[in-house]
């Protein structure tokens, strides 16, 4: 893009589903200053994330890569430090690149291309929750649990609200800091991207995001629960793992689980409010891009089904919005994108060139001409992989035009004609008249994937990590998870600054220059 490079802000939400959300047509959900991005910038209907998993989708959107590219199998995938992410590219173009929140990295290198992480991970960096396709009967002890519907409601506190506490209010400092910093000798553009955890299970939240809500108002799943003999087979195996049939879910239940979500979802509305206003504040809002995704979505009880791991719309679909009025005018896309775009948009926002040194491999394309020309998206075909627990093999989706086809290495295929049947209740893949187009999928994902090798990879895969992880267990061990680290020496009043006056002066936001020395001491 043409001018001076812009700041960007992304801000990304865990599990929220884009049918939840009110500028998708949601009509329960309260979420005003989302709604506000919505109505000032470019909403992307119909975007995915690559792999309905919350490491495996991360890194997948960090890289531009899908999942199998880089062995980013499950939530326990090491990302590899030799993978180039959008952050090692922006820093590349003279970004300054922190991180606020999570963003599940697995392995000893825990910065990926961002200078500074001014919070720790809520997950683990280590290979605990490695998925192990040769037990597929096995529940392990890392898997969801649906005591988080059955004990659904309001909490004063919790694990969640505690990170995103933090990851808010380390991300509004960040903006000040790099406002100032700005300012003063630093005269580069920011990227900075705060990630959230919320509106993540377990489905809780403080009673004034509960209270925002009635019972009566909390609308019941589209799609009835199926029951689990007449799933197909992939969700079925979700259904088990997830302990789905373990208590009674009832109306009450249900209502509650997606109130306290829709309740989480405010929450993080407010903090976008936050963010929005800082940036505000520091004098940096008209000089930064605004982009609001997730990572996936939640089925939140559609067919009777919780939480991710399938290529069902509740699941899948994510929010994606790019809001810069002063670059372009708002819009809706209609076409099909992914988290993959995300790399080179964000590169093509910067003044630079996706890169060309990994030819045939990336698998993302810039939305900015979709955005800037007032265009569509280009090829509107959308890639997903899931290699994690409660798959036994490959499960892949392949989304193009108004169609979905999703097939597992032990799975039948699935054709859902999105336009006409938009919860995907009719199955369409065994229907005569539909025989060519499902045919012509089934022969592309057998080019794109080979199943069986995949397979063999991922178990190999899985069985050198439990090692690993079983290994580091004995004796002294030495965590991966991120420290941030902060120098209190260099913090408010010192005396490594020659004057205090210039510290609290360089500090103050907006900047107040030295009045002249007037006065009749002067």
């Amino acid at each position: 893009m043409p001018g001076k490079a812009p700041n960007i802000l992304l801000i990304q939400a865990d599990q929220m589903a884009a049918p939840s959300l009110p500028f998708h047509g949601h009509p329960v959900v309260k979420a005003p200053h989302m709604s506000a991005l919505a109505a000032e910038g470019a909403v992307f209907d119909s975007a995915y994330c690559n792999s309905p998993l919350c490491a495996p989708s991360r890194f997948s959107m960090l890289s531009g890569l899908l999942a199998s590219q880089i062995e980013a199998y499950d939530n326990a995938a090491e990302f590899p430090a030799t993978v180039p992410t959008f952050a090692h590219h922006l820093r590349h173009l003279g970004y300054r690149t922190v991180l606020s929140g999570k963003m599940h990295f697995v392995g000893p290198d825990q910065l990926h291309g961002f200078e500074r992480r001014v919070t720790t991970d809520i997950y683990p960096a280590d290979f605990g929750w490695t998925a192990d396709w040769q037990r597929p009967d096995e529940r392990l002890d890392f898997y969801h649990t649906m005591l988080s519907v059955a004990e659904a409601g309001p909490c004063e506190r919790s694990l969640q609200l505690d990170f995103d506490e933090e990851v808010a209010h380390q991300g509004v400092r960040a903006i000040y800091d790099l406002a100032r910093a700005g300012r003063a000798d630093d005269t580069r553009p920011f990227f900075l991207h705060v990630s959230f955890t919320h509106p993540h299970d377990p489905y809780t939240i403080t009673p004034d995001y509960w209270d925002r809500y009635d019972d009566r108002e909390i609308d019941l799943p589209r799609v009835p629960a199926i029951a689990r003999e007449a799933m197909d087979p992939h969700s079925r195996r979700v259904f088990d793992a997830c302990g789905m049939a373990k208590y009674d879910l009832n109306e009450a239940r249900v209502r509650a689980a997606r109130r306290a979500y829709y309740g989480a979802i405010s929450y993080i509305d407010d903090q976008v409010g936050r963010l929005r206003a800082a940036l505000e504040s520091a004098g940096v809002a008209q000089d930064t891009v605004v982009i609001l995704t997730s990572d996936h979505g939640d089925m939140l009880g559609e067919r009777g089904l919780w939480y991710k791991m399938s290529f069902f719309e509740w699941s899948a679909r994510v929010p994606l919005i790019v809001h810069a009025p002063g670059r372009f005018a708002a819009r809706r896309v209609g076409g099909n994108v992914s988290l993959v775009d995300l790399y080179p948009t964000l590169v093509d926002l910067a003044g630079g060139t996706a890169p060309s040194d990994r030819p045939g491999e990336m698998v993302g394309r810039s939305l900015v001409p979709a955005i800037v020309d007032q265009g569509d998206a280009g090829d509107d075909t959308v890639l997903g992989e899931y290699f994690g627990e409660a798959a036994v093999g490959p499960v892949v989706m392949i989304r193009r035009g108004q169609y979905k086809y999703i097939v597992g290495e032990d799975s039948p295929p699935q054709l859902f004609d999105l336009a006409a049947d938009p919860d995907e209740v009719t199955d369409l893949s065994g229907d005569p008249a539909h025989a060519e187009l499902a045919a012509g999928f089934a022969e592309e994902a057998a080019d794109r994937w080979d199943f069986a090798d995949l397979k063999r990879k991922v178990i190999l895969n899985q069985r050198r990590r439990r090692f690993v992880f079983e290994a580091q267990k004995k004796g002294e061990a030495t965590p991966w998870d991120f420290q941030p680290v902060f120098d209190a020496s260099r913090q408010y009043a010192r005396n490594c600054a020659e004057i205090l006056g210039d510290s609290e002066r360089d500090a103050r936001l907006p900047y107040a220059p030295e009045p002249p020395t007037d006065g009749p001491g002067g």
